[in-house]
């Protein structure tokens, strides 16, 4: 508790009341004693995450998280060691992301007895929704009925307060107009929506609320707590409102919290912003999360396709290291939102950004826009399917295949644990129909279905559903047995021609796994170390390296001395 009482102290600046002290340390006491749920102690090549929602399959008078562990135990549970179920608590908007309550599983999903089921089978990863909360919400009615102990559970500012230099990643106001009980109207803090309301984190009765949330989710089982839209959890006018000093000793009391109550949790943040934001959630290795989300991965591995050069993504992957053994990278190329572009800035120059926007939305993706302190809009997420992002239109399924499959190889072989959206593994397309019906952008990636529709996809060996599944299972299963690609080993970027981008794995001193890919769309040559052979661990065929690999367009070769 020594660590937990000191970031109080920094938090709080010497204020936290000791009443709320005494609350908090017999809450983390009590769920402590009670865990019976011990978590693996360290990640290995065998974490591979599955990222999907607790709907997102149903069938007839059945909750979806029962259907989903069976469809799980059948056709995923050989390839995925762990389970991102994405927010499955009462909501009222965002696909989950707006709560409404936290400690109660949505009713069309089931209850918590079929959260513990689906944990018989799989490890599990639960958001931690901790930067705001739904309009809905008992907690916010109790704040507009002005209920006593309730007044600044939220952040209320006269209108006219200059916020303009707030860091905002969307584009509706960050101030929403709510009427009170006495009929005076409050102007509410609201980063993301109208519909999600900021929690007031200054407020030790907030703290200890949240912390009664993240206590709840350790003892339900989480393995991995994701931290949502953790950046932006203090707010300071004047200030961006975002990294703050006190935003990053929040992430650090959570994570205290997470090791003195259930050990081997791993704290993930999710911050869409770029790299070197990013990774100054990992702290100083020890203190803060243990894995931050590698968001550049994904734009740079679908910039360098795009165009057939491995120049930018080479650049920047020669320059990512490793995690010392206590932190790594939770790596991915699609998420139930849309392919983030603020982690592309201070990589690639603006006009590129912009090229990249303009070519995919004239293939049909959509765009979605963040306001700049300036009053100027920059693009700040492609809202699109992967598959379809990597290609056109009028593609056929051979090339739709080749080049998704070229993108998940390389995604398997970087430093990290990989993580893979369930519509990656179902090879979806966009879905236009979703976007009407939702009326916003990110549906277009976030499809769900009846069970005997994509079971029956699935068996038929025509489909690209069928292909891809097969392809990418397979593609999973022999990453895991690759001691090379523990997420703790190295990696070094040998030198090579553009259009190749050539990784190396090494296990011991004298033996590496040699990754080699071929961006562009045209057959591509590699000369290997003479005198040296190499095993295609895809094929079990021998590789000579007196004689130049021949890679073609858009393949890939995982080789072994």
């Amino acid at each position: 508790m020594e660590i937990i009482n000191s970031l109080l102290d920094k938090i709080y600046d010497s204020t936290f009341p000791e009443t709320c002290r005494a609350r908090l340390s017999d809450a983390i006491r009590e769920t402590r004693d009670a865990l019976t749920h011990p978590r693996k102690a360290h990640w290995d090549e065998k974490d591979v995450v599955l990222i999907t929602y607790a709907d997102q399959f149903r069938e007839s008078e059945a909750p979806t998280l029962r259907t989903f562990s069976r469809f799980y135990q059948q056709h995923l549970q050989s390839s995925f060691s762990l389970v991102h179920l994405l927010p499955f608590f009462p909501y009222s908007s965002d696909d989950g992301f707006s709560v409404i309550d936290y400690h109660h599983v949505s009713a069309i999903c089931g209850d918590w007895s079929d959260v513990a089921e689906l944990h018989q089978h799989t490890r599990l990863m639960f958001d931690f929704v901790c930067n705001h909360i739904s309009s809905h919400s008992a907690w916010f009615k109790h704040y507009l009925a002005m209920d006593p102990g309730w007044d600044d559970f939220f952040i209320s500012m006269p209108p006219a307060t200059d916020l303009s230099g707030v860091t905002r990643p969307r584009t509706s106001p960050l101030l929403t107009p709510f009427e009170m009980a006495d009929g005076d109207t409050r102007f509410i803090w609201t980063t993301f929506s109208a519909d999600q309301i900021d929690l007031n984190f200054a407020n030790p009765f907030v703290l200890l609320s949240m912390v009664d949330v993240l206590l709840d989710y350790l003892a339900k089982g989480a393995d991995y707590i994701r931290l949502d839209a953790v950046g932006y959890m203090w707010k300071t006018p004047g200030t961006s409102c975002i990294h703050l000093e006190k935003t990053h000793q929040l992430v650090k009391l959570f994570r205290a919290i997470a090791d003195e109550v259930a050990p081997g949790t791993v704290i993930i943040t999710e911050t869409n912003v770029p790299h070197k934001d990013n990774i100054s959630y990992l702290g100083n290795g020890r203190d803060e999360a243990q894995m931050v989300y590698n968001f550049s991965l994904p734009p740079l591995v679908l910039h360098a396709i795009h165009y057939g050069s491995a120049r930018a993504l080479k650049q920047w992957a020669a320059s990512l290291g490793v995690g010392s053994g206590t932190t790594t990278f939770f790596n991915f190329l699609a998420s139930h939102d849309g392919i983030g572009l603020n982690p592309l800035r201070g990589i690639l120059p603006e006009t590129e950004i912009v090229s990249l926007v303009r070519d995919l939305a004239a293939e049909g993706a959509l765009i979605s826009w963040k306001n700049n302190p300036d009053g100027t809009a920059s693009p700040y997420e492609i809202n699109v399917t992967y598959m379809d992002a990597l290609n056109k239109k009028e593609d056929d399924d051979d090339t739709r295949l080749q080049r998704f499959m070229l993108a998940h190889a390389l995604l398997l072989a970087f430093p990290g644990v990989p993580a893979v959206y369930v519509q990656s593994i179902l090879g979806s397309r966009n879905d236009m129909e979703g976007v009407k019906v939702a009326g916003h952008n990110r549906a277009i990636n976030r499809e769900k279905y009846a069970i005997s529709e994509i079971e029956a996809a699935l068996s038929d060996r025509k489909s690209l559903r069928h292909r891809v599944y097969h392809a990418l299972s397979a593609l999973i299963q022999l990453r895991i047995r690759q001691p090379a690609f523990h997420p703790d080993n190295p990696m070094e970027v040998l030198e090579s021609d553009n259009a190749l981008l050539v990784l190396s794995r090494p296990v011991k001193k004298h033996d590496a796994l040699l990754c080699i890919y071929n961006l562009s769309g045209r057959e591509m040559t590699y000369s290997l170390p003479e005198n040296q052979r190499y095993r295609n661990i895809n094929n079990d065929e021998r590789v000579e390296g007196d004689v130049p690999v021949r890679l073609a367009p858009w393949g890939w070769l995982w080789l072994k001395r």
